[in-house]
């Protein structure tokens, strides 16, 4: 009998291979077959400082040459509409396209309701929730008439818990008001090819939190005791589940929302 060839180890429908992407998660992107990527930060220099680094690890890590990868490192402020449609524009100049945007941008700062700066308060909502409108909706504008596309809104299970013991009532409405705007801007756009769903992480051990932590282990072991699984999760634990997103192995999935969060939220 003929040797028959062997089947792929990985469906075909979890490949990014030929996919223009923009935004966080490009190591997870990259390691998936993308290889056309736009980085937005608020400084140029941070955003070039991360397209080197995204390159190395292509080439390190997954053997893929420079001339095999294209970066883009843009400037952009997601809190102003003008400096994201500046972006957009940049990018479909770079690429021609786009067929996945991941909208990550975020902060989270403490206090207690009563003592919240209001100015601190409006530009947190600037951040988290206008701009991830205006990343979301600048996408779907270059998307539909390209038969459509894939938006993830990062939100948090801060979206169905309250946190404890820090105090952060704005950062959890803004996180509530992401996962719901998913799923309205999905049924908007369902018919349009442009599907929108929100990726929940729990408590993840970023190069922010870690260095917020090292003053704190104290915060670090209550935040691991509360977690079912028993610890934080790691960056690459986000990896399946914004491939899965991104990628048409979810193309009939759209305004639902993915929780990464080790267990947090079924307790």
């Amino acid at each position: 009998m003929a040797n028959r060839p062997s089947p792929p180890l990985t469906l075909p429908s979890f490949s990014l291979e030929g996919k223009r992407a923009g935004l966080e998660f490009c190591r997870a992107f990259i390691q998936s077959g993308c290889a056309e990527l736009a980085l937005l930060d608020l400084k140029l220099s941070d955003t070039e400082e991360a397209a080197i680094e995204l390159s190395l690890f292509a080439q390190e890590q997954c053997n893929i040459q420079p001339d095999e990868l294209k970066v883009a490192a843009i400037e952009c402020d997601v809190s102003s509409e003008a400096s994201v449609q500046k972006a957009y524009t940049e990018i479909l100049e770079t690429f021609g396209k786009i067929d996945v945007v991941v909208a990550s941008a975020g902060i989270v700062e403490n206090y207690s309701a009563l003592d919240y700066p209001a100015d601190r308060a409006r530009r947190l909502f600037d951040i988290n929730v206008h701009g991830v409108f205006y990343t979301a909706r600048e996408a779907a504008r270059r998307m539909i008439p390209n038969g459509g596309g894939s938006i993830v809104l990062v939100s948090s299970m801060s979206a169905n818990i309250v946190n404890i013991p820090q105090l952060q009532t704005p950062y959890n409405a803004s996180k509530a008001a992401v996962k719901h705007m998913a799923a309205s801007l999905a049924v908007e756009w369902a018919k349009e090819g442009v599907r929108v769903n929100a990726l929940s992480p729990g408590y993840m051990l970023t190069k922010l939190t870690k260095t917020i932590l090292e003053k704190d282990i104290e915060l670090k072991n209550t935040w691991e005791k509360l977690t079912p699984m028993g610890r934080m999760g790691e960056p690459e634990d986000l990896a399946g589940a914004i491939v899965f997103l991104a990628s048409d192995a979810s193309r009939f999935m759209t305004g639902s929302e993915i929780r990464v969060d080790g267990g947090y939220c079924a307790i």
